[in-house]
């Protein structure tokens, strides 16, 4: 099985920097992150892009995984704060839940499934979407087994979440997800019980990561532990 290829930046000069892990979606690449990457490391905050086989593992396996190339990183930083989108979020609550790092600081979780995704209940079974999604796929549904929960562990850390409610799948949404959703997973569903801070943007679930006003608000709760208020610029409290 593929291996997560570390592309860690911004360390040098400071022998303990801040650091954020950084955990792509399902069936994407880190790369899908190198703008809010980019943010981080001019704010100076240290990175760990992570590149991990979202499609070929359930969030067990892949936890495992990335779990040495995490731990290494965060034993080089002052604080580990991470960053994910979409499933990325899932899969950092799997690791943290199984062996946080001591330093652990702040998580931001971008357009997390947290509550799993109608469309994932309404397609999972069909053949097609397991072999382009792969065995984390089927673990989106709304009706996560006791396994399920066990691996995912509460939330009793600093986590900041980011919804969207702009959709670019208007069919897909008006038949599958109910009330203001980002295409994906519904507002609602983003949220968790523990979570310290939740803002709804105007942005889609495939480019919220890039969306300026995401970025400042990722970099935001990392440095203050909130979000905006809610009468400042577009954001609007969930």
């Amino acid at each position: 099985m593929d291996r997560p290829e570390p592309q860690a930046s911004g360390m040098a000069g400071d022998p303990a920097p801040e650091g954020v892990l950084l955990l792509h979606g399902l069936a994407r690449r880190a790369a899908s992150l190198a703008r809010m990457e980019h943010a981080l490391r001019a704010g100076g905050f240290a990175t760990l892009n992570l590149d991990y086989p979202s499609r070929k593992a359930g969030l067990g396996e892949l936890a495992g995984i990335i779990g040495p190339p995490a731990a290494a990183f965060a034993a080089r930083t002052r604080t580990l704060h991470v960053v994910t989108h979409s499933m990325g979020g899932l899969l950092a609550r799997a690791w943290l839940n199984g062996g946080r790092p001591a330093n652990l600081g702040r998580v931001v979780m971008l357009g997390p499934p947290n509550g799993g995704s109608e469309v994932a209940d309404r397609l999972h079974a069909l053949r097609a979407y397991r072999r382009i999604f792969g065995p984390a796929g089927a673990q989106l549904t709304t009706r996560p087994d006791e396994s399920l929960r066990g691996l995912l562990g509460p939330v009793d850390y600093p986590l900041g979440i980011i919804a969207g409610d702009r959709t670019l799948y208007p069919l897909e949404s008006w038949l599958m997800l109910p009330g203001p959703d980002d295409g994906r997973v519904t507002v609602a569903r983003t949220r968790v019980a523990g979570m310290a801070d939740h803002i709804t943007l105007h942005t889609s679930h495939g480019l919220m990561m890039r969306n300026p006003a995401v970025i400042g608000e990722t970099l935001r709760f990392l440095r203050t532990g909130g979000f905006s208020p809610p009468d400042r610029g577009d954001t609007r409290r969930a």
